[in-house]
């Protein structure tokens, strides 16, 4: 046997470091950036900020787990601050009509549903771009959340039920961060022990060969917007729920935060891989960092720079690294 096929075969430890080098990669920055900030600030580690962290954190990663089934299928939403926001304002503008905080939570849910899907009809079954299309999006659904509220927040009032969703805790533990963790194993799960979960990697790597063997593939693609949409409509609620208001203003800026999560995570912008630990460990990371830099007394606009920086640089390492990993026997095994 060659030196070069004992190199092309790797050990157990190469290929495992070959295989999760960009879960690892994150785990070792965002270790980084815990270590800095700790070090740099007296507050950081205090158990409040903690719990603050992840309270704040958890609609990101909630739209961030939906966005890594798009981003595997090939695709991408930028209309999901739009879809947040818009979700956000009409819940409190229905609640402020009378009806009970548990059926707007359930309308919500379907209306952030049927969004969704009307966005994915259109990228699957009508071949228009997905940027083009959730770009679109972006504009006329926060338009839509501008032209209800008039641009005024709407006052959520008697419903400590609600407020329960994003101001409670429970065993200490912040109740936002329990629905997000629940939303990344069940991402986990469908991603790397369901059937659904392999179409949609099937129709990241190649729509047309997915199609030829028989899986549904523009449906998949549809259904990632679907998911996405009610991911974002938890999203809003959860925001609602936390400030007693809603707005037309809520998550400006969310799709950057998001993709920058799902793309620091490993996740590949030409679809057909992803991993939803990584999309877990990029989410804390921009919010440690986005935390930390607000605890350094540097301004809060500077974070913006700081995503835009984290974007191109995640880009640039996800695409050496796959080359790497495809030339040097990740993809040849």
């Amino acid at each position: 046997m060659t030196a070069y096929t004992e190199r092309a075969k790797g050990s157990p430890a190469a290929d495992f470091l070959s295989e999760n080098a960009q879960v690892l990669s994150i785990a070792f920055f965002f270790l980084a950036c815990v270590v800095f900030f700790a070090a740099t600030t007296d507050t950081f580690m205090t158990l409040g900020n903690i719990l603050n962290v992840i309270r704040q954190a958890a609609p990101i990663l909630i739209v961030a787990v939906a966005m890594t089934l798009v981003i595997i299928t090939g695709g991408i939403d930028l209309s999901v601050g739009s879809q947040v926001a818009l979700v956000n304002a009409v819940a409190a503008i229905v609640m402020a009509m009378g009806y009970p905080w548990p059926l707007v939570v359930v309308a919500m849910l379907f209306f952030g549903a049927f969004l969704g899907f009307v966005q994915g009809w259109f990228t699957a079954y009508q071949g228009i771009p997905a940027f083009i299309v959730t770009l679109a999006g972006l504009s006329i659904l926060r338009g839509l959340a501008l032209y209800l509220t008039q641009g005024y927040s709407i006052p959520i009032k008697d419903a400590p039920g609600f407020f329960m969703l994003g101001r409670g805790e429970l065993l200490g533990i912040p109740v936002p961060a329990l629905i997000a963790v629940a939303v990344a194993v069940a991402g986990y799960v469908v991603i790397s022990s369901t059937k659904y979960g392999r179409q949609v990697v099937a129709v990241g790597s190649n729509m047309e060969a997915a199609r030829r063997v028989g899986m549904p593939a523009k449906w998949v693609i549809a259904s990632v917007y679907m998911i996405a949409g009610v991911a974002c409509a938890l999203a809003g609620l959860l925001i609602a729920a936390r400030l007693g208001s809603g707005s037309s203003n809520a998550a400006v800026g969310f799709e950057l935060q998001v993709i920058a999560a799902v793309v620091l995570g490993g996740t590949s912008l030409m679809g057909g891989r992803g991993t939803i630990l990584g999309t877990v460990l990029g989410t804390m990371t921009i919010a440690v960092i986005g935390n930390g830099l607000i605890l350094m007394h540097i301004s809060p606009f500077f974070t913006q720079i700081v995503t835009g920086a984290i974007i191109l640089v995640a880009i640039w390492l996800n695409t050496r690294i796959f080359t790497a990993n495809f030339r040097f026997g990740g993809k040849k095994r």
